[in-house]
C-alpha cells in the first residue's frame, strides 16, 4: 500500500482528512505534527490521529528551530503584512513543508497532504515549499476536492465515524496557533461588521478586563537577539512565551483586519500576537536609535516586500534569502535595552538605551547645553533649497 504523509494539526479538517484519505485513495496515512506551540499535549494528538485511522504519527517539538530560523529573521525584517499582521501562520508553513518533505523521504512515501482550503494562502505556502524542496512528491489537498461544503458537514462526518474533534456547530472557529501568534477565522467572524466576541480570543484579555495599573518591562537585545527580560536571561522561545503571557494579560497584540489574500479575495482576519507586537516594536525602536536615516528609510521599503514574499509562500525564494542577509548584516549594532509600558491593550516604548546610539542629547536639546551650530543651518538651507529656488525663477 502506498503512503501519504499528512500535515496534521489535530483540528477538524485534518482529523476528517485522515479517514477520508484512507477511504478515497486507499493510502496508508502517516501524520506529522510540527509542535511549534499549537499543541500542548502530544500524546492526546497521537491518540486522536490513531482514532482517526493513522498508522503512525510524528509529533516533533520544533519550537527552537522555529524561533531561531523563522521567527528571528522575520523579526529582523520587521515583517508585517499590509502593515499589521506579524505573519505567524505564514512563517510556520515553510517549516512544516520542510519537515513534511523530510518525513516523506524517510517513510518512502509517494504523497504528502495538507488541510489547507482552496481559497486560502496556506495551500500556496505548503505546496510551493514542497515543490521547492522535493518536486517528485505528489500533493493531495482534500479540502479542495472533497464533498463537504461546510464545517458543519465535516462535524457530522466526524461524529459519524467517531473521530474526536473540538469544533462544535455552536463554536465553529478555525484556529491556527503557534508561539508567534494565533489566526482565528470562520463563524460569525466572516461578517466584517460584527465585533469579534470575547470567546473568539485565546491569548489576550479584553482591554476592559486588564489590570488598572500599567506594567513596565525591559527587554535587552544582543546583536539583534532579545536575550533578557527584566534583567533575566531567556532563551528565544522562553522570551516569546513569557511575553505572550505578560502582554496578553494587558490585552496587547489584537488585530482585526480586512486582508488581501494571494488568491485575489479579501478576507476578514482576527489575530492575536502579544509577544510579536512587543518584540517587533522593541527591535524597531532600538534599531531607530543605532542606525542612520537612509538605512531606516530604505529598510521600510524592503520590509514591506519581504512581508509580501513570506505571505505569498516564497520563503525559499532567492530574493527572500537575499533580503535575509541584508537585514542580518546590521544586527551587530542592535544591542541595548528597551523599556515598554503595557497598559489596556497598548504596548508603548518609553525608554531606549544603547552603547551604539547615534542620538546625542547635546545636539538635540533646546537647553543651555545645546551644541548644535545654528549658524551652519543657513548655508544648509541655501544649498538644500537651491533646485526649487531655480524652478521658481523660471516660472
Amino acid at each position: 500500500m502506498k503512503k501519504v504523509v499528512l500535515a496534521y494539526s489535530g483540528g477538524l479538517d485534518t482529523s476528517c482528512a485522515v479517514k477520508w484519505l484512507k477511504e478515497k485513495y486507499r493510502l496508508e496515512v502517516i501524520c506529522f505534527s510540527a509542535f511549534i506551540g499549537e499543541v500542548k499535549d502530544p500524546e492526546k494528538l497521537r491518540r486522536r490521529a490513531r482514532q482517526a485511522g493513522a498508522s503512525k504519527t510524528y509529533v516533533e517539538n520544533l519550537k527552537t528551530e522555529f524561533a531561531r530560523d523563522f521567527i528571528l529573521p522575520s523579526l529582523w525584517a520587521h515583517a508585517r503584512y499590509e502593515g499589521k499582521y506579524p505573519l505567524a501562520t505564514a512563517i510556520g508553513r515553510p517549516l512544516i513543508a520542510k519537515h513534511l518533505a523530510r518525513i516523506a523521504e524517510k517513510e518512502k512515501a509517494d504523497y504528502v497532504a495538507h488541510g489547507c482550503t482552496g481559497k486560502g494562502n496556506d495551500q500556496v505556502r505548503i505546496e510551493v515549499g514542497i515543490r521547492t524542496l522535493n518536486p517528485k512528491l505528489k500533493i493531495i489537498a482534500p479540502l479542495r476536492v472533497w464533498e463537504f461544503s461546510s464545517r458543519e458537514e465535516e462535524i457530522d462526518y466526524a461524529r459519524k465515524h467517531k473521530i474526536p474533534v473540538d469544533a462544535t456547530k455552536a463554536s465553529p472557529y478555525s484556529i491556527d496557533k503557534n508561539i508567534w501568534g494565533i489566526a482565528i477565522e470562520a463563524g460569525i467572524l466572516e461578517n466584517p461588521w460584527t465585533e469579534p466576541p470575547e470567546d473568539a480570543y485565546v491569548m489576550t484579555r479584553s482591554p476592559a478586563k486588564t489590570p488598572k495599573k500599567p506594567r513596565y518591562i525591559t527587554i535587552e537585545f544582543s546583536r539583534g537577539v532579545p536575550v533578557k527580560l527584566n534583567g533575566v536571561h531567556k532563551s528565544l522561545v522562553d522570551m516569546i512565551e513569557s511575553l505572550n503571557r505578560i502582554a496578553g494579560i494587558y490585552g496587547v497584540g489584537r488585530f482585526d483586519m480586512i486582508e488581501n489574500r494571494l488568491v485575489g479575495i479579501k478576507s476578514r482576519e482576527i489575530y492575536e500576537a502579544p509577544a510579536a507586537e512587543v518584540l517587533l516594536q522593541a527591535h524597531s525602536e532600538l534599531e531607530s536609535m543605532v542606525m542612520d536615516r537612509e538605512f531606516i528609510h530604505y529598510k521600510r521599503v524592503v520590509s514591506e516586500k519581504y512581508a509580501q514574499l513570506v505571505y505569498f509562500g516564497l520563503w525559499f525564494s532567492p530574493l527572500k534569502q537575499a533580503l535575509d542577509q541584508f537585514f542580518k548584516s546590521n544586527q551587530r549594532r542592535v544591542t541595548g535595552r528597551i523599556r515598554i509600558k503595557l497598559d489596556r491593550g497598548h504596548a508603548t516604548c518609553v525608554g531606549r538605551e544603547s552603547s551604539y546610539s547615534l542620538y546625542s542629547e547635546k545636539l538635540a536639546t533646546y537647553s543651555a547645553d545645546d551644541q548644535f551650530d545654528h549658524k551652519a543651518a543657513e548655508g544648509f538651507m541655501k544649498v538644500w533649497g537651491l533646485p526649487y529656488e531655480g524652478m521658481a525663477k523660471r516660472r
